[in-house]
């Protein structure tokens, strides 16, 4: 079941938190995320799931940022959200993706528990001018059933900022051979 406008409305401060929080962000089933004036860019052409990969920042200035097609940008959002009992779920705006911007297209799926900035997988088809502050998705709740652990991983919780992919931890210590 996904949780409707009001009633996320009516969570906020015990199952649900979003800091800041604006009524008019808020949606008849979604709440309105708006883009962080920091954006992370790889630094290297191909890129290794095994290692670090290295990243430089960029800041997008008060005229815009044009990015440049078939390029991965990683954002964030400007709202610190958390959930207690709910899964939360990102998508990106359909206004947004008219305009060929792709936004959170993998990874919109949160853990139960999760604490933190949505980092943004934000790709484009053709060039196009970004604005730090623009409602870029929407976040939404389902409910659970059953019984759940909550969230606790150490990569991406309680993170302060746009945060890369860190997949190369689940290559140390372990087995990595595919089944």
């Amino acid at each position: 079941m996904i949780l409707s406008g009001r009633e996320i409305q009516n969570k906020l401060g015990s199952e649900i938190i979003i800091d800041p929080f604006h009524p008019d962000q808020l949606n008849p089933n979604s709440y309105n995320l708006r883009l962080h004036q920091d954006l992370l860019v790889y630094d290297n052409p191909v890129l290794d799931m095994r290692t670090p990969n290295p990243a430089s920042r960029i800041t997008i200035p008060e005229e815009g940022l044009l990015l440049e097609p078939h390029r991965l940008y990683l954002g964030r959002t400007k709202e610190y959200t958390a959930t207690n009992g709910l899964v939360p779920m990102l998508e990106g705006r359909s206004s947004i993706g008219r305009l060929g911007l792709f936004v959170h297209i993998t990874a919109g799926f949160g853990d139960v528990g999760f604490r933190g900035f949505w980092t943004l997988e934000i790709f484009c088809v053709q060039p196009i001018r970004i604005y730090s502050g623009v409602q870029i998705c929407q976040i939404f709740y389902h409910s659970i059933q059953g019984d759940y652990d909550t969230y606790s991983s150490g990569k991406y919780q309680n993170n302060t900022g746009v945060q890369p992919s860190l997949l190369y931890r689940d290559f140390q210590g372990g087995d990595t051979s595919a089944p």
